[in-house]
């Protein structure tokens, strides 16, 4: 870590983000535990908010309150798991190429190292899970540079992170997930003007 980014200031803002990718990979590793529906259920949210993040906020705070524990390992295990796969697919790969194991995993692992990411051993899945991704980012937004977070949302998340929410709002297995899906569209909707606001800061800087 250089000097640069040991010093640097994160702002409520970028901790707010940072978070949510937080929220979203562990919404998306594997079903929700009691601890975090609870948390989920006894959210604080500003009343008067009708934005999409305030709506998307408000119904995940809904579903969590609606849905039993038990419900959710099914649901979980028949969208992302189930027998072959589940009905959406949370990978890079398979949304840029329609296979597992494809060339955005290679690329995405030479991106890793370059960052110095380390698979840990007793992970299974591919690197290019949406979930993992989101955990990358959240570091990105609180220890690197705004060039390396431009870099990953384009290459890695920017191409295809609408479609699989889109897929996930539209899945016949989803239900509690459905508040997941309207909250990950929300949030990455922002992230596309957050991300276009920074090209264009770097933009105007490059020329200045």
């Amino acid at each position: 870590m250089t000097e640069q980014q040991t010093t640097r200031v994160v702002t409520e803002h970028q901790q707010l983000r940072a978070d949510i990718y937080q929220l979203i990979s562990a919404l998306l590793r594997q079903a929700p535990n009691a601890e975090l529906m609870q948390f989920l259920a006894n959210l604080e949210l500003d009343e008067d908010n009708d934005s999409d993040m305030g709506k998307a906020w408000h119904g995940l705070k809904l579903a969590a309150q609606t849905h039993l524990d038990s419900q959710l390992d099914d649901e979980f295990f028949n969208l992302f798991i189930g027998l072959g796969h589940g009905e959406v697919i949370p990978y890079t790969s398979w949304y840029l190429t329609g296979s597992l194991m494809d060339q955005p995993l290679a690329l995405l692992r030479q991106d890793l190292m370059r960052l110095g990411f380390a698979r840990e051993e007793s992970v299974k899945e591919p690197e290019d899970h949406l979930g993992a991704l989101c955990e990358v980012m959240a570091f990105l937004l609180l220890e690197s540079r705004q060039q390396e977070q431009i870099t990953f949302w384009q290459r890695h998340l920017e191409p295809w992170v609408d479609q699989f929410f889109t897929d996930l709002a539209k899945a016949k297995n989803a239900s509690f997930y459905v508040a997941v899906a309207a909250l990950g569209q929300a949030f990455f909707a922002a992230e596309k003007v957050e991300f276009g606001n920074l090209i264009l800061d770097v933009q105007v800087q490059q020329t200045g």
